[in-house]
């Protein structure tokens, strides 16, 4: 995850499981569901589990409650200290989606929610790259995060949170680097993926990404 949102994320780590349950009326859309979201992630995840941006540990806590085995990694220190004081015996590092220590395993599974959106298109290549070579044979990726059916509709989003005087949304969705589900489908199918996308929120959609046989 780019250094640039490590401080937001300090910043946002005490207020952030708040943010999540729907307090913050500019992003309570974004956070539709949020609940089910979580839970349809857990779900798809088996064997060895890989989590970036763990956050306050609301995915890892379903996913360890299901009793799997899982790695996490979180960029930002606050966000950690809530994770490890919420979930003890965590095996929770330092990390980010491209630089984190790899485990001795291969992993079966990579997850992630409300995250991706933190790299940009050419980081977020590279880092699919790097869970492909990564992943077991038939291992998957499992994110849920921001993206767009086009760049029509982010614009017409975009539009819709600067109509609703949502301007702090407004800017995050031009700002921050959240992509399309053509540009993630053509790097999941050129590096070795067959991807899914369902829509989960007027904003979020779960991508499952298979390793190629």
């Amino acid at each position: 995850m780019a250094s640039e949102f490590t401080k937001l994320f300090d910043d946002w780590s005490k207020t952030y499981d708040d943010t999540v349950a729907g307090t913050d009326p500019e992003y309570r859309e974004v956070f539709a569901h949020y609940e089910e979201i979580l839970q349809s992630v857990a779900d798809k995840a088996e064997g060895l589990i890989l989590e970036f941006g763990v956050g306050t540990g609301n995915l890892t806590e379903r996913i360890l409650r299901q009793g799997k085995e899982l790695i996490g990694y979180e960029p930002s220190g606050e966000m950690r200290k809530i994770a490890a004081k919420k979930l003890p015996g965590l095996t929770l590092f330092h990390g980010d989606f491209l630089e984190f220590p790899v485990p001795e395993r291969s992993p079966d599974t990579i997850v992630s929610t409300y995250a991706f959106h933190h790299l940009t298109d050419e980081d977020k290549k590279v880092a699919i790259s790097r869970y492909h070579g990564l992943l077991s044979p038939q291992g998957k990726i499992v994110f849920a995060d921001t993206v767009f059916a086009n760049k029509e509709a982010k614009e017409k989003m975009i539009q819709d949170a600067l109509e609703k005087n949502y301007d702090r949304l407004a800017e995050d969705l031009k700002t921050e680097y959240y992509t399309t589900i053509p540009v993630l489908t053509e790097f999941f199918e050129e590096i070795g993926f067959e991807a899914e996308f369902t829509r989960k929120n007027d904003f979020v959609w779960l991508i499952e990404a298979v390793k190629k046989g």
